[in-house]
């Protein structure tokens, strides 16, 4: 996500040397913006799960490969500027910045955007009879209030909070995390596998007791309750990060993180090759897929986190090796990418319906993939357009 011309909410940009913009990261943000599209637009076309009748094998291996890192590596990046931010505002006023820019959106989207996301699902379901009063009124009185991927304003919200006390309260605690960053800036396997075993630790006890699909709610207010420690775990990670200067710790274009960039490769690949084994074994050797045994559940969560690290800690790496200077191909979305966040979930939901059931060519495959290219394109280009034209109206760019 973003504020003003990143793709994340940042008041204060991640700290780079010098105090130039961290280039690495803006383009981070903003690819990772691009796999949240890519991931909400073949979602439908799934093949284990899918909601239209056409689907692609493939497209599971690509929502496999963005569920499990992507909002966790969000959390990481929207971390970064925090700490830099108390320091120079102090709590007050960093809290009032976060509530224009956070909070504006957040009720923004959960009473407009999302009602009006979530009628063309509403007509699938309950045909053309339904008025969009009626069942906006539904919405917010009886529920479900659905908040889709606004849900992740609500949480980094409250993290920001708590990070605001904490700040007050024991600011040693994050500023001994920044220490361990600019300590690791020659020997940055120690901090992959502290944040590998602390994935491990706060993942997998969760998803066991509260499985994979329960999720917190309250209103259009959610978290997913498996993820809750893990995605505070790295909100912090990159707090602590933050807190020290970006020439000095893991934020080093020219850093061993950086060169180190082959191992970070390879341990997203053997970690993403494990868990796509695991799924693949569930739904081909064991007798009930939807029951797996425990043992299953315990290793398909330990392979979660452990992805989630090393695909965490390996876009970190490529960015800032390969994507940290001179013109890179996401530098015109940079600016709209919170935007495109914010927005995206209308177009797509309606571009979905309208293709609900539709046949382009004879071959089920394809005519997936061909819907799915559709509605990513098309919602890209629509969510785009509609908020650089919000960023004209004055005082837009505040938030967007």
């Amino acid at each position: 996500m973003s504020v003003i011309s990143s793709a994340l909410p940042t008041e204060a940009k991640a700290p780079s040397r010098a105090g130039r913009r961290n280039a690495a990261f803006d383009r981070a943000r903003t690819f990772i913006i691009l796999l949240v599209l890519i991931h909400h637009s073949v979602i439908p076309y799934t093949y284990y799960g899918h909601t239209d009748r056409q689907s692609f094998l493939g497209f599971d291996a690509i929502v496999t490969f963005n569920d499990t890192f992507i909002m966790a590596a969000m959390f990481l990046l929207s971390g970064l500027f925090v700490w830099p931010s108390l320091a120079h505002k102090g709590v007050g006023d960093f809290l009032r910045g976060r509530l224009l820019r956070l909070g504006l959106p957040l009720a923004v989207g959960v009473v407009i955007l999302m009602p009006i996301a979530y009628y063309a699902i509403e007509l699938r379901n309950a045909g053309p009879g339904a008025g969009f009063a009626a069942y906006w009124w539904k919405t917010v009185t009886v529920g479900p209030w659905e908040s889709g991927p606004i849900w992740f304003l609500d949480v980094l919200l409250a993290f920001d909070l708590l990070a605001a006390a904490v700040y007050r309260i024991a600011p040693g605690l994050v500023e001994a995390l920044g220490r361990v960053s600019a300590a690791s800036l020659e020997r940055p396997a120690y901090a992959f596998w502290a944040l590998l075993a602390a994935s491990i630790v706060t993942y997998v006890p969760s998803a066991l007791y509260y499985g994979i699909e329960r999720w917190f709610t309250l209103g259009p207010l959610a978290i997913q309750a498996s993820r809750t420690l893990l995605y505070l775990l790295y909100f912090f990670v990159g707090v602590g990060i933050g807190a020290v200067r970006g020439d000095r710790g893991l934020l080093s274009s020219a850093g061993e993180l950086a060169r180190q960039w082959p191992a970070w490769l390879v341990a997203a690949i053997v970690t993403y090759v494990g868990l796509v084994a695991l799924i693949f074994y569930k739904h081909e050797f064991l007798p009930d897929p939807n029951h797996p045994p425990q043992w299953w559940d315990a290793a398909h969560a330990i392979f979660f986190a452990s992805f989630c690290a090393s695909q965490t800690v390996n876009v970190i790496a490529l960015f800032l090796k390969f994507d940290s200077s001179g013109w890179s191909i996401l530098d015109p979305l940079r600016e709209s990418s919170f935007g495109i966040y914010l927005i995206h979930y209308v177009p797509l939901l309606w571009l979905q319906r309208a293709l609900f059931g539709v046949t382009l060519v004879p071959v089920q495959q394809e005519t997936a993939i061909l819907k799915a290219l559709i509605v990513l394109v098309l919602t890209l280009a629509s969510s785009w357009a509609a908020t650089a034209a919000l960023r004209r109206i004055p005082g837009a760019t505040r938030v967007l």
